[in-house]
């Protein structure tokens, strides 16, 4: 990613997802931003996933692949819904507010990647790297690139990427998918 955040700027960034989180856990509003304040990388456009974890496992993660919203909006949206929408797990409470550490993910603009075959396909993907989403008519699923940590084989991979669009395991093996990659710039709390 060449229009990599500040330091200072990752920071508002991770305050704002807290904020949020907390405030839609205990059902507060959102208090108003003071937009001129900001940067102008934080008010333009981006895509995000926000990411919760509880001593390393996952919590709830919730993001867009596409851009639609300023990039602060986007992660106090992204930040909430994660706390409460994410469907694999029970909403976030209040006392384990202290436990969750956050991680924000900001996402490149996703490109199609190019191949014949689903034995062609594994060996197009670089692990690490890219973020992949998998289309099938109007299925859809992605992994961010950290999710290769767990799953570091990419046929395996693939196979969990299917599973979670909800189509068999092996339908990229036989079926030619709309497969896009993308880069993220992924930062975390410290505490």
């Amino acid at each position: 990613m060449t229009d990599q955040l500040t330091d200072g700027e990752k920071q508002i960034l991770l305050r704002l997802a807290r904020e949020a989180m907390e405030h839609a856990v205990r059902g507060k509003i959102f208090p108003p931003l003071d937009v001129e304040s900001l940067t102008p990388r934080l008010r333009e456009n981006g895509a995000t996933f926000v990411t919760l974890t509880v001593l390393g496992n996952l919590r709830g993660c919730i993001g867009a692949i596409e851009a639609y919203q300023p990039l602060v909006d986007d992660v106090r949206e992204h930040a909430a819904a994660a706390a409460l929408e994410d469907p694999r797990f029970r909403p976030v409470t209040e006392n384990e507010l202290s436990r969750i550490k956050l991680e924000v993910s900001r996402l490149t603009v996703p490109h199609p990647l190019e191949y014949s075959s689903g034995e062609e396909l594994p060996a197009k993907l670089r692990p690490h790297v890219d973020g992949v989403i998998l289309k099938d008519e109007f299925r859809r699923a992605t992994f961010l690139p950290q999710v290769w940590e767990q799953i570091p084989d990419p046929e395996d991979f693939l196979d969990h990427l299917c599973a979670k669009m909800g189509a068999r395991r092996d339908l990229w093996r036989k079926t030619k998918l709309q497969v896009y990659t993308y880069q993220v710039e992924e930062f975390h709390e410290m505490n």
